[in-house]
């Protein structure tokens, strides 16, 4: 199966390192303006949906950390 993204395995990592679900991190996105539902965080996470430039910056300020610790 091809990888429709490069950082939902970043993504999973983070937000397990920071002890959050995938409830609280959406809703952290939520409050960032990425209206976003926890089954397409799974599908972001698990590399199966694409992600474009927005809501990578969106994520990465949900997660309250630099951008370029999602990119491998």
């Amino acid at each position: 199966m091809t990888k429709a993204n490069v950082v939902g395995k970043q993504i999973r990592a983070i937000r397990k390192e920071k002890k959050l679900t995938q409830e609280q991190l959406t809703t952290r996105c939520n409050l960032e303006g990425f209206d976003i539902s926890r089954g397409t965080l799974a599908k972001i996470e698990s590399g199966v949906r694409q992600v474009i430039d927005i809501e990578i910056v969106l994520i990465s300020k949900a997660l309250n950390i630099n951008i370029y610790r999602l990119f491998p």
